[in-house]
């Protein structure tokens, strides 16, 4: 053991944490192993912070331009998706059905996903924020507090649990401000992530460690994991930097990206690029999840303004069937992927995804899917992974009347605007982050009892 490292705290902590777990994702080393040599190195301690994370991983799905609509077609307002007439704006009239057991109303479109998952692994759909058309940054819908950002909240949140890039953003980025949150690497599209993930592993890596005494530390502890690796090109000393190198391009460029067989499971080959960058970004979210290099991915989604969607009913089919496909394909690989903590469970039980936009266009109207909502409405979707009561808290009626919601209780407000409930939206998202930790969220939100939105631990 090495009572250098054993003593670290605060940033050279999670300093060393993070370079840690980049090292042994980079030697393809076995997680038990890893901690194993982590326990050997630095105590039983720091092996058990980095084993049993306190937080969920979160997606971040931000669909500006009006790119927000199409996820109504998947997630609609009930009355809108049961009653509405033929101009309303949703593609099944007649064939949607109810979900059975959310703790508020939900239908499906026969695209939904998540329809084989429990009622409690359901998507909760906020009333929330503003109508901000047309904007690529909307924010009112993910404010957790004034000049607070949700995104950024939820980030700092997760700086509890040391990642390599605690957050990664594909441009245009919505993030926002918050106390403590990280900086976010950053990347123009999708194929960017796997050279972003090798490029900061290189730093990483091959940087001296900014406290020149520990930088012995380091080393021997990188040997420790190499020899747990068990990879016989390692053997010398004197190749270790060219040899990292080459691992760093090889190893982490092969975990991570996506391949054919990826596309053809998301449903993606021959999608629109708009389609296709949404699923190819949640594909290498569950690599980079699985390796523990991230905790936090946004997304740019759609941003294509679709006012005449309805005029081509066979792409709109498409683009739903295709969107619903990469939601149920991304918790399928995250189902089958141990959590990388070793705590037992799936990524699955692990991860929180929001969804939020600049307008999510007029629900009751397909004729030309005009950009204005009731009363200046807009929401926001949320998988809470079982942190979260499930269905619609609040809506539009098929005659575009306006509910709200009381967080307190989960009661209906008619005639609410849904501005007035944005920050509380905001805020059980950041529960269910924060895997129930009503105390880290109010070092953010400071408003009223959020009770009747949240399960008060998971079910």
């Amino acid at each position: 053991m090495d009572r250098r490292l054993k003593e670290l705290r605060g940033s050279g902590r999670r300093d060393f944490l993070r370079w840690s777990a980049t090292v042994a994702a980079v030697l393809g080393l076995e997680r038990s192993r890893f901690l194993n040599v982590l326990s050997d190195t630095t105590g039983s301690a720091m092996a058990d912070q980095a084993a049993c994370p306190t937080t969920n991983r979160s997606v971040h799905l931000v669909a500006g331009n009006g790119g927000l609509a199409w996820f109504q077609l998947l997630f609609p307002h009930t009355d809108v998706a049961l009653n509405g007439n033929a101009q309303a704006a949703f593609h099944a009239l007649g064939k949607a059905k109810s979900a059975v057991g959310t703790d508020k109303p939900l239908v499906y479109a026969p695209e939904s996903p998540f329809q084989t998952l429990g009622p409690k692994r359901q998507i909760t759909a906020f009333m929330s924020g503003n109508n901000e058309t047309h904007t690529s940054t909307p924010q009112s819908a993910a404010t957790i507090a004034t000049g607070t950002g949700m995104i950024a909240a939820i980030a700092a949140i997760q700086q509890a649990n040391p990642t390599l890039l605690p957050v990664i953003g594909i441009n245009p980025v919505v993030f926002g401000t918050a106390p403590g949150a990280p900086g976010v690497a950053t990347v123009a599209n999708s194929s960017g992530l796997v050279g972003l993930f090798n490029s900061a592993a290189s730093r990483t890596l091959l940087q001296t460690p900014a406290a020149a005494e520990l930088n012995d530390a380091y080393y021997k502890a990188f040997l420790s994991l190499n020899a747990a690796s068990g990879r016989k090109t390692m053997d010398s000393p004197d190749t270790t930097a060219r040899v990292a190198a080459d691992l760093l391009g090889r190893n982490l460029s092969a975990q991570l990206q996506p391949t054919p067989a990826d596309d053809a499971r998301y449903g993606i080959s021959g999608a629109p690029t708009n389609v296709v960058e949404i699923g190819r970004a949640l594909c290498i979210a569950v690599r980079a999840f699985k390796l523990g290099l991230t905790s936090s991915l946004v997304i740019p989604a759609m941003r294509d303004d679709p006012h005449g969607a309805f005029n081509n009913m066979t792409q709109l089919q498409s683009n739903v069937v295709a969107l619903g496909k990469i939601f149920d394909a991304f918790m399928a690989d995250c189902a089958a992927t141990p959590d990388p903590s070793g705590c037992g469970k799936s990524l699955a039980d692990g991860i929180v995804m929001t969804i939020h936009g600049d307008t999510p266009k007029d629900p009751t109207n397909r004729n030309g899917w005009p950009d204005g909502t009731p009363q200046n409405s807009n929401w926001i979707y949320v998988y809470g992974g079982g942190y979260l009561k499930t269905g619609w808290f609040g809506g539009i009626s098929a005659g575009r009347a306006v509910t709200g919601y009381n967080p307190a209780d989960g009661s209906a407000v008619p005639g609410q605007a849904s501005a007035v409930t944005a920050q509380a939206s905001a805020a059980a998202a950041a529960y269910a982050v924060a895997k129930g930790d009503l105390r880290r969220v109010q070092d953010f939100y400071r408003g009223g009892s959020i009770a009747g939105i949240t399960n008060a631990v998971q079910v």
